[in-house]
C-alpha cells in the first residue's frame, strides 16, 4: 500500500526543496502526496504559496495536487531578512519559464482543508511538517478524534541544548518552528500522535557550506539541481565559523528521514513543551512528558549523497 503523505511548510528555501523531494518520492511510486498547506512563518504567504505552485507545475505531473495557505498568525514572527527569501525563489527565471500554470489554490484554508482530509481518510495519513504545527494544533483543537487518522508527524521542531532564538523577551532556549506558536505545538504534544521529531541537534551537522554549492553548481544540467542551486544561492552558507544566519539543511534533512530513516539515530525520549513566558518554545525531557522518537545524530555524507540522488530522480522538468 503506498504511503499517504500530507506536507505542511511554511516556505523557506529548505521547505521547498522538501516539497521537490517530496515530489521526487510521489513520482518514484514511494509515497502519494495528498495536500500541501503553507504557513507565514520563514516566508511570507504570497511568494511562498505562488513559488509552491509553480514548484509543482512545473517539476511534477500532479498539477491537480491541494494547495492550501494557512490563516495562522504569530505573536513572534520570524526576522523580516529570513522572510523575504520566497520573494526571490519565486522570481527564478527557471518557475516562471512556463507561468503559473494550472496548480491552484485551495478557497479553504489549510487547517480546513487538512481536516477534511483526515475525516475522509480511508487509512491513516502520514503528517510531514517542516514549518510550525499550528494547522495541526487548529485541527486537533476543533477535533481531538482526528488523531486517529493520523499514522505519524515527522517534524523539524525544537532542541534538548541550545535554541536557535536571538530575541527579546526570550531565554534562548528554544528552536524557530516551535517558537512560532507554542500553544499549538503544546496540543500537538498532549494528543496521542506518534511524533518522529528532527531538531537541531542533528540538522546542525548538516549545514550549507561552499563545497556543498560547488558540487551542487557541477551538476546544473539536471533543471531540479540547477533549481536547487539557484535557490540556495539566497542563503548565507557556513564558511569559518557559525553565526545566527547560517544555513543548515533542516527541514530537507526531516524529508529525507521520513522516507529513509537509516539514514540517521534516534532514541526515544520522554518530552513536553513551555506554551508561555520567556521560556516558550523550549521542548524538555521530563518523566512525566510524552514519548517521542528524537533524531539526534545523522550520516552526513549518506544524507547529501541520497538529496542530490532524489533532486535527480526527478524526469519531468
Amino acid at each position: 500500500m503506498t504511503e499517504k503523505v500530507y506536507f505542511s511548510h511554511d516556505g523557506g528555501v529548505d521547505d521547498l526543496a522538501s516539497l521537490l523531494m517530496l515530489l521526487s518520492y510521489e513520482e518514484q511510486g514511494l509515497i502519494e502526496l495528498v495536500g500541501v498547506g503553507v504557513v507565514p512563518a520563514d516566508s511570507y504567504l504570497e511568494p511562498a504559496v505562488t513559488a509552491t505552485r509553480k514548484i509543482i507545475n512545473r517539476f511534477s505531473t500532479h498539477h491537480d495536487l491541494l494547495v492550501s495557505a494557512s490563516d495562522a498568525k504569530s505573536s513572534d514572527p520570524f526576522p523580516k531578512e529570513w522572510r523575504m527569501d520566497s520573494f526571490t525563489v519565486d522570481a527564478l527565471p527557471i518557475l516562471n519559464e512556463f507561468g503559473e500554470g494550472d496548480t491552484e489554490l485551495s478557497y479553504n484554508t489549510a487547517a480546513d482543508d487538512l481536516a477534511s482530509i483526515l475525516a475522509e481518510a480511508t487509512e491513516p495519513i502520514t503528517l510531514v511538517f517542516t514549518g510550525p504545527v499550528s494547522d495541526l494544533g487548529a485541527v486537533l483543537q476543533r477535533d481531538p478524534s482526528l488523531s486517529a487518522k493520523i499514522d505519524r508527524l515527522v517534524v523539524m521542531a525544537g532542541t534538548f541544548g541550545v535554541g536557535n532564538i536571538a530575541e527579546p523577551e526570550q531565554d534562548g532556549t528554544a528552536e524557530w518552528n516551535v517558537f512560532w506558536d507554542p500553544q499549538a505545538f503544546k496540543i500537538v504534544f498532549d494528543s496521542d500522535i506518534k511524533i518522529q521529531m528532527v531538531g537541531l541537534e542533528s540538522t546542525h551537522e548538516v549545514p550549507l557550506t561552499p563545497a556543498d554549492r560547488l558540487r551542487w553548481a557541477k551538476l546544473r544540467s539536471h533543471p531540479v539541481m540547477d533549481f536547487v542551486g539557484q535557490a540556495y544561492a539566497t542563503v548565507p552558507v557556513l564558511t569559518h565559523f557559525e553565526t545566527n544566519s547560517t544555513y543548515f539543511l533542516w527541514d530537507v534533512l526531516t524529508t529525507a528521514y521520513a522516507q529513509k530513516p537509516e539514514l540517521v539515530e534516534t532514541k526515544m525520549m520522554n518530552v513536553d513543551v513551555i506554551p508561555t513566558g520567556q521560556s516558550r518554545g523550549r521542548t524538555f525531557e521530563t518523566p512525566e512528558g510524552r514519548e517521542i522518537e528524537f533524531v539526534y545524530h545523522v550520516n552526513h555524507d549518506a544524507f547529501f549523497t541520497f538529496f542530490e540522488e532524489t533532486m535527480m530522480a526527478m524526469k519531468h522538468y
